[in-house]
């Protein structure tokens, strides 16, 4: 196997591989990247057993087909301290030696055979769905802020994905909580008749939030019984879904909460981080006393002190104190689109459900906090 390529392409490629394969393998074959050279083109793929990442390189001059496994992360420590749009040299010597030369920099890399590396066969036989790149990337970054870490209940442990209807209009909904907040956002979608709910692990959600970041192809979703493989262009993302059933979320949002808090967004969350700030691991809360046109946000530590700040503010009820998990306020109102924060309350201890003006299709659900 002998080839050559510019290492800003493989980069970008070995850059995505980082993000599936574990440093920490039972198995060795699992830390190494499957290095394919066939039909003159380079195939790079990378597992955990759970995902599978695929990516086709034409930009490549072979010179000999073959194939090799080596250490994901050398190969990707190496390159980003070659120089940018240098040329590499790939060369296999031997079964388990890869020569990479460039410039004045010469290697040998270590490679187990392609023998031990993980065969998939992937039945995708549903109905592709074509979505929107952006749409799809704001749903799941909307979303992610509510994934569970919660190992006890693995069906919280993603985003469940599932089509809803509203006003006649079909949406693919994502849905996300950890049992203290919740997330949801919908995309409206056309000619999808039979997509069967699922629930997408949080890996494979911050993955493929990075994919989509990087790359404007169109995104082509497949599914089969157990996983979900999403296409941009000659990149692949293969993953698991999570074998469980998501809980009926729609039972927690509330429906006539009367109380309504407006509040500018950026003041909101700067002026929490502040009051946040004698509070070193954050567990202490953010108090919030709600008056007709300002807020009183304080937050009081036994061992750190207490802060205190007002900003202003429309409320449509009398005085109300309320106290919440600062990080998940700000995790929510960071995601929100409008300048001003919409909040629904009804008392101090029941869910509050938080809107955006910007975006219909999305809202969150907080838990208060008992201080």
């Amino acid at each position: 196997m002998q080839f050559v390529i510019k290492r800003d392409t493989l980069l970008k490629s070995l850059n995505f591989v980082q993000g599936i394969v574990e440093k920490k393998n039972t198995l060795p074959i699992l830390s190494n990247v499957l290095i394919q050279l066939k039909n003159k083109k380079l195939s790079i793929i990378a597992t955990d057993l759970d995902i599978i990442f695929y990516d086709e390189i034409t930009d490549v001059k072979v010179l000999n087909e073959g194939s090799t496994t080596t250490s994901a992360a050398i190969l990707y420590d190496i390159l980003r301290k070659i120089s940018s749009n240098s040329e590499l040299n790939f060369d296999l010597k031997s079964e388990n030696k890869l020569s990479l030369k460039s410039q004045n920099s010469d290697f040998n890399l270590l490679c187990l055979p392609t023998d031990n590396f993980p065969t998939f066969t992937d039945e995708f036989e549903d109905q592709e769905i074509l979505i929107d790149n952006k749409k799809f990337l704001k749903l799941l970054n909307k979303t992610r802020i509510s994934i569970s870490n919660d190992d006890t209940r693995h069906y919280l442990n993603g985003i469940f994905i599932h089509l809803t209807e509203a006003h006649g209009r079909n949406f693919l909904t994502g849905v996300a909580t950890d049992s203290h907040r919740l997330s949801s956002c919908s995309l409206e979608v056309e000619n999808i008749d039979n997509f069967s709910p699922l629930i997408l692990p949080r890996k494979t959600v911050f993955q493929l939030c990075s994919l989509l970041t990087e790359n404007s192809d169109k995104l082509v979703i497949q599914t089969s019984e157990n996983k979900i493989r999403f296409s941009l262009g000659k990149m692949k993302l293969i993953s698991k879904v999570i074998d469980g059933k998501f809980p009926d979320y729609k039972k927690v949002v509330p429906v006539n909460n009367d109380k309504v808090l407006t509040v500018s967004s950026k003041d909101f969350i700067s002026s929490i981080e502040r009051v946040a700030s004698v509070s070193l691991d954050g567990k202490e809360g953010v108090k919030l006393s709600i008056n007709k046109d300002n807020v009183q946000l304080s937050v009081n530590s036994a061992n750190s002190g207490e802060g205190n700040e007002i900003i202003k503010a429309d409320f449509n009820s009398g005085k109300l104190n309320i106290s919440f998990n600062s990080k998940y306020l700000i995790d929510i109102a960071s995601e929100v689109e409008d300048k001003k924060l919409k909040i629904n309350l009804k008392d101090s201890v029941s869910p509050v459900l938080i809107e955006d003006f910007s975006d219909k299709n999305s809202y969150y659900v907080i838990m208060p906090m008992k201080i």
